[in-house]
């Protein structure tokens, strides 16, 4: 699937996506094998309080299932004005 990442996100993990192979069957899954990768994706994903996440373009919870999903995209909560 393709995973993607925005504002301070992308800056922790240094890349705006990438392609990623998991067995992870939820999105708080894939976070957990997304942090054991290496230090800058555990700073990224340190507090998920911090992080809203969409599964193909939908806002989700960390809940939420990934079976047949194409896309997952991590970003700060947005502020309107």
């Amino acid at each position: 699937m393709e995973v993607l990442y925005f504002a301070w996100v992308r800056e922790r993990i240094g890349l705006p996506r990438e392609r990623v192979e998991t067995v992870a069957t939820t999105v708080a899954g894939l976070v957990e094998e997304l942090r054991a990768r290496e230090p800058r994706y555990e700073a990224a994903f340190a507090d998920l309080k911090a992080l809203r996440v969409a599964v193909d373009q939908k806002l989700a919870d960390f809940d939420a299932p990934l079976a047949g999903v194409r896309e997952v995209a991590f970003f700060p909560p947005m502020t309107g004005g």
